[in-house]
């Protein structure tokens, strides 16, 4: 087996808080690049040296700024002030968008992508700190309902390898559409933000396991609903392929991951210690595979998520025969569901904000309870998931 120690400061985000004119590298820069650089007030300067290209831009934060180029060849831009957290961002050089040479990639919207952390004034629970650390292991296993080798990555606690005798609840956890398993780790650093949660005593130590949410039958492509050839997102195309891809990756989750993770790992194997959680596409999913097998999943979490109706239009949940008419009874269903949370950004486009609240509202309106949270001022973003799971992590396993 594979471990992974994700200890690596490549991957971390800084403590330390900004008050130098002269700003400082990004901590997702590579290794000795000087910039992109951030400001103390969270605008970020670009620099590229192409002493041949006609025209370089930046495309950051949805906007797209002209860059300046020096006798020297040199390329360089400002922003405006960035929303603190994770941005994906190119380079466009002469028609082209490319990822900057001096910025590590993350995958997202399908592909490799540079990114960027802004740091947030006085926020560090997802940052590294002196605490015990957990590991992230990285595990290959074949699913027969894809008949194929898939990856997952797995958190396992501080102690998790001292303590023997010890068993863990789990929480499976989903990335959202054009992202993949890593994404969690990388952009969403939940490594760090469970360490500091347990070492203050907020969680109970728990097992995370992140799966790749893209499946398909055998025989069958596997789509990423991002990327080439995809069908615009939003369209009947696309929910099709989500649809679709989403049901056959439920049955991986339940007949292939769950298996394959208490058979590896010293699980507490019930549905008393069992979540599932995820982030947009991923809350879709946890959703429709968590209430739709309570006998499976006790806690349940969207994050900038919803139901597909919800997101996409409709807005109606009829309790009778929505999810097999598992919420009939909602005496019932809240006896065996300790926790539904649902989590958005104020800052969300309408129909993510509007689609998340209607859900949250139709629920209660049937009485569901939930845990409603809303993240203050973050959009469709990795700030708005790094929040949902700092709220939603200490209310697991109680």
């Amino acid at each position: 087996m594979k471990r992974i120690a994700m200890l690596i400061l490549l991957a971390c985000v800084p403590c330390w808080a900004q008050t130098s004119t002269q700003g400082h590298p990004a901590t997702s820069n590579i290794t000795g690049a000087e910039f992109p650089k951030v400001y103390s007030d969270r605008r970020v300067e670009f620099r590229l040296k192409a002493p041949d290209a006609q025209k370089v831009q930046v495309q950051i934060g949805g906007a797209t700024l002209d860059m300046v180029k020096s006798a020297d060849g040199v390329w360089s831009a400002t922003s405006e002030p960035q929303v603190p957290g994770f941005h994906y961002y190119a380079l466009v050089i002469d028609g082209v968008a490319v990822n900057d040479p001096d910025s590590k990639t993350f995958f997202g919207v399908g592909r490799d992508y540079s990114g960027i952390e802004i740091p947030e004034a006085g926020v560090d629970f997802y940052a590294l700190k002196e605490v015990p650390h957990g590991e992230v292991r990285e595990l290959w296993y074949h699913s027969k309902t894809t008949d194929a080798w898939r990856r997952c990555f797995v958190y396992t606690p501080p102690g998790y390898d001292a303590n023997v005798r010890s068993r863990y609840p789990v929480l499976y956890l989903q990335h959202g559409a054009g992202e993949d398993e890593t994404g969690w780790i990388r952009q969403g650093h939940a490594n760090f933000i469970l360490d500091n949660l347990i070492a203050a005593g907020k969680a109970v130590p728990m097992i995370i396991v992140m799966d790749r949410g893209y499946a398909a039958k055998p025989g069958q492509p596997v789509s990423t609903v991002f990327g080439p050839g995809a069908a615009p997102v939003g369209s009947p195309e696309s929910l099709k392929v989500m649809k679709d891809m989403s049901e056959v990756f439920g049955t991986v989750v339940l007949d292939d991951l769950i298996p394959f993770i208490d058979a590896r790992f010293r699980t507490i194997a019930n549905r008393d210690s069992r979540a599932i959680a995820g982030l947009s596409m991923g809350a879709m999913q946890s959703f429709q595979i968590g209430v739709g097998n309570v006998d499976s999943f006790a806690y349940i979490a969207g994050f900038s998520g919803a139901p597909m109706g919800f997101v996409f239009g409709g807005n109606q949940l009829d309790v009778k025969t929505a999810f097999d008419g598992v919420m009939s009874d909602s005496a019932a269903f809240n006896k065996r569901v300790h926790v539904l949370f649902v989590g958005v950004g104020t800052a969300e486009a309408e129909r993510f904000h509007t689609g998340v609240e209607s859900f949250h509202k139709a629920l209660d309106q049937a009485g569901i309870h939930t845990v409603y949270y809303e993240s203050p001022g973050t959009a469709h973003e990795w700030q708005t998931w790094r929040r949902d799971l700092n709220e939603f992590a200490p209310k697991l396993f109680k």
